[in-house]
């Protein structure tokens, strides 16, 4: 009888022993779906005198400048969706906000693979990217941006990669071309793309950090069948403490086949400090943007409608919590030639105060 419980004994143990030493199943990822948002509240007081006020005075204004409510979804087999809603906070001639949808797309990254592929209205290779290594979109739109010649969304399909811990990192696509605030346009399309390739190592990490140089093409043809053409060339550097780029920049555009085609270039430069041990960070940029290289303007009233300008951009910024992060900064732009009329003068010169706020 004790021998036979032994036995059982026994039996018992090593089946619980081969229980343990068996590795455990593979854990199955559960499908998550998040919320989140960005606001960005101003204050703007104009430097410059509005005569359209009466009495003449300074324009100043609270502001709502944009806002983003994003849902992201994360499910097994590598599938991802979101769902970005675009509010722009001033208004229209309707008197009323404009609501866009700005993101919403599905992408798959294959099992170890690299490469992540993307369709529906999708980022466009330059922009996420750079206000990533700028960080401070709650003071404005990027240089490129600003100058009107790219948009940060666009209905089209694209691949994103990334090798080596972000050494290089690359994104690809074709795209309808009028951005995601317009109609799709006609059948012309545009192919862009970007590549970011880390020279050196700084103390941080990420597709931005480090010495970088990074560069940026378009080509296509716009709705009419002119064409489109864009390229950027960007050395940056990035650590936590300190953010340096220059950036040289070019656009060749027709609005149709017959048309002659208009050379833009843009020149831009910014720097960040984060004070160390505090929570304080100063800021400056400088944008010169030439919409017409080839223009021989000779009087005041052809130079203004040229309008090559050169923007200065100062402030200082303080990180109230991880939620929410404040900015005084003056922009001060300034044009070549010409008599600004009292509806562009009054507002190139402005003091703002900005909030950033997440959650």
């Amino acid at each position: 009888m004790q021998l036979r419980m032994v036995r059982q004994v026994a039996v018992l143990a090593a089946l619980g022993l081969a229980i343990l030493g068996t590795s455990a199943p593979a854990q199955v990822q559960v499908p998550t779906v998040t919320v989140a948002g960005v606001g960005y509240v101003n204050y703007a007081y104009q430097l410059r005198t509005d005569s359209s006020i009466v009495p003449v005075g300074h324009g100043n204004n609270f502001d709502v400048a944009r806002a983003y409510i994003r849902a992201l979804g994360k499910f097994p087999g590598g599938v991802q969706t979101q769902v970005t809603i675009d509010v722009d906070g001033r208004k229209a001639a309707s008197n009323q906000q404009t609501f866009r949808l700005k993101y919403a797309f599905v992408a798959w990254t294959p099992e170890g693979s690299p490469l992540t592929y993307k369709i529906g209205a999708i980022h466009t290779p330059w922009l996420d990217w750079e206000e990533n290594l700028n960080d401070y979109r709650m003071q404005g739109t990027m240089p490129f941006e600003r100058a009107g010649y790219i948009t940060s969304s666009d209905f089209g399909a694209g691949v994103d990669g990334m090798w080596h811990y972000d050494a290089v990192s690359a994104q690809a696509g074709i795209y309808d071309g009028e951005g995601y605030g317009n109609a799709p346009g006609d059948a012309h399309k545009v192919v862009s793309g970007r590549i970011s390739v880390r020279l050196a190592h700084s103390d941080l990490a990420g597709r931005t950090g480090g010495l970088r140089l990074s560069g940026y093409g378009e080509v296509g043809k716009s709705t009419g069948g002119g064409n489109r053409m864009r390229y950027i060339g960007l050395l940056s550097y990035k650590s936590k403490a300190l953010t340096l780029a220059a950036e040289i920049g070019g656009a060749q555009d027709s609005t149709a086949v017959a048309t002659p085609k208009l050379k833009g270039q843009l020149l831009a430069a910014y720097a960040v400090f984060n004070i160390p041990n505090s929570k304080a960070a100063v800021l400056a940029r400088v944008d010169q943007f030439d919409p017409n290289t080839d223009s021989t303007a000779v009087t005041a009233a052809a130079r203004l409608a040229v309008n090559k300008q050169t923007r200065v951009i100062a402030g200082v910024s303080y990180v109230v919590s991880p939620n929410l992060r404040v900015l005084a900064d003056v922009d001060l732009n300034s044009v070549a030639g010409g008599s600004p009329t009292n509806a562009f003068d009054k507002t190139r010169q402005t003091f703002y105060f900005h909030t950033e706020f997440k959650f």
